[in-house]
């Protein structure tokens, strides 16, 4: 992104390998203090074709070697440690997110980018022994991989870095040109970001930034040059990706509503800081938050008293203040939803243990005890700090609720019990089990992504680099 003196930073548009200003501008507000921080470019229709096509001729024009994709990313790993701080800042203002949580996505955003770049050394294929079929004596076979072409990436606000480099780091790395669409609520940090991969050594062209929201993300749907789409958001937008793809590939991470399993022989003192985290942090608009909690019934009481003791420790407030555990929801109106959903199933029979209130953007972390699993509260994705206690029986039961829904992004189980975790392992329907740990649970090496209305692919640069390239066949006939 230029350099701007003023307090409003400018996010314009980068489309081959040039800052562009777009067709209109729209206002980026602080999420805490409601000030306008940045003015983002939003393109017309044409420059979106302009900015596809430029990736495509920089793609055809210049393959990018391996060696030249690993330095880059690893520069560009370096250049984040460099500007950690003012990616916290540019986190923080976009999101409303906590300078700890800020600075634990950059973190890990350096984790992906070195993974990334270390892939980018192992793409490789296999030898195919056609030697052995009759009559094929004189041949030999391999297969290889080669990148897809254009990857456009449209990305959600509540990993405005990370989730991001998820998709560019990967895309990147296997030889693609990228088109990223970031979230019109965090515009700040994609702007950072791509600055930095400029500075890192990416070719121009090979990296196009649009900002804008689902008009815009409409005109990349439409542009036939574009081979691959990711996306993380909603299962509705997913559908209509999906739908507008056809027979192009796309790797979706959607809507989800995560349980996890609390056991009688559950050591709680592991678990309960780790439950509280994961439904919480980032003011719970995690896809993987804890929302469904299924807890075994004679730890129920005991399990409660713990949880609300633990979440009473943890400050609400100014993302700025170190001690802040939880800030504001991303704007007012999800703020509202939350608060409109939680007296919903107040009305319905439910009980708060701990929170429930609101305060303009902040919602105060809440725990809800006796309720139904046909409350909004528990049968839709709240993406919210809010924490539903559902009580269990047995552990058939407890998998069985887990598991009736349409989504299946991830599941934890907290047990000292190696045959009950191992059947829980077997019989989620979900994309990752995490055994004495919450369903947000992430380690950016791993494969990630769900199953049933959860979407389809996987991230994990060693995992998306398969999804964004494609095997190849080649066979050599000897005389």
């Amino acid at each position: 992104m230029p350099k701007d003196e003023n307090a409003v930073q400018e996010c314009r548009l980068l489309i081959g390998g040039e800052w562009v200003s777009g067709a209109e501008t729209f206002p980026v507000k602080d999420k805490f203090t409601g000030e306008t921080v940045a003015h983002a470019h939003k393109p017309s229709r044409a420059q979106v074709a302009e900015a596809v096509r430029c990736a495509k001729d920089a793609f055809a024009a210049r393959p990018v070697g391996a060696q030249e994709r690993y330095a880059l990313l690893s520069a560009a790993a370096g250049l984040l440690e460099e500007r950690r701080e003012a990616f916290v800042q540019s986190i923080t203002a976009d999101t409303g997110f906590t300078t700890s949580d800020a600075a634990g996505e950059v973190a890990r955003a350096q984790q992906t980018l070195i993974l990334s770049a270390e892939e980018a050394k192992r793409i490789h294929g296999e030898m195919v022994p056609v030697e052995t079929a009759p009559g094929q004596a004189m041949r030999m076979g391999y297969t290889i991989r080669v990148p897809v072409g254009v990857v456009c990436a449209i990305t959600p606000f509540n990993s405005p870095l990370n989730t991001v480099l998820h998709k560019v780091a990967p895309a990147l790395a296997a030889g693609n040109a990228v088109v990223l669409k970031p979230a019109p609520q965090t515009p700040i940090t994609a702007a950072l970001l791509c600055g930095m991969l400029i500075d890192a050594g990416t070719p121009p062209g090979y990296l196009t930034l649009v900002n804008g929201d689902e008009d815009v993300g409409g005109w990349l749907l439409e542009e036939p040059d574009i081979s691959f789409y990711t996306f993380t958001g909603s299962t509705r937008v997913g559908r209509i990706i999906q739908e507008a793809a056809g027979l192009r590939r796309t790797q979706l991470e959607l809507g989800n509503v995560s349980g996890t399993i609390v056991c009688a022989d559950a050591d709680l003192d592991h678990a309960v800081p780790r439950i509280v985290n994961a439904a919480f942090r980032k003011a719970g608009q995690v896809c993987t938050s804890v929302q469904r909690l299924y807890v075994a019934e004679p730890i129920v009481d005991a399990l409660v008293e713990r949880l609300v003791a633990e979440t009473k420790t943890r400050k609400v407030g100014d993302p700025r203040d170190p001690d802040t555990f939880v800030g504001p929801m991303i704007d007012i109106t999800e703020a509202e939803r939350t608060e409109a959903w939680v007296t919903e199933a107040i009305d319905q029979g439910a009980r708060l243990a701990v929170g429930g209130t609101r305060d303009g953007v902040l919602f105060q972390p809440t725990i809800l005890i006796d309720v139904e699993a046909s409350m909004r509260v528990v049968c839709e994705e709240i993406f919210a700090p809010v924490l539903s206690i559902l009580p269990f029986r047995s552990l058939d039961d407890a998998i069985d609720r887990v598991n009736a829904t349409e989504y299946g992004l991830a599941a934890g189980i907290f047990t000292a019990d190696i045959n009950t975790a191992m059947k829980a392992a077997k019989t989620l329907r979900v994309g990752g089990v995490h055994i004495n740990d919450t369903s947000s649970s992430r380690v950016d090496l791993m494969p990630y992504g769900g199953v049933k209305d959860s979407g389809h692919g996987r991230e994990g640069p060693k995992y998306a680099i398969q999804e964004m390239t494609e095997e190849r066949m080649v066979t050599i006939s000897l005389y």
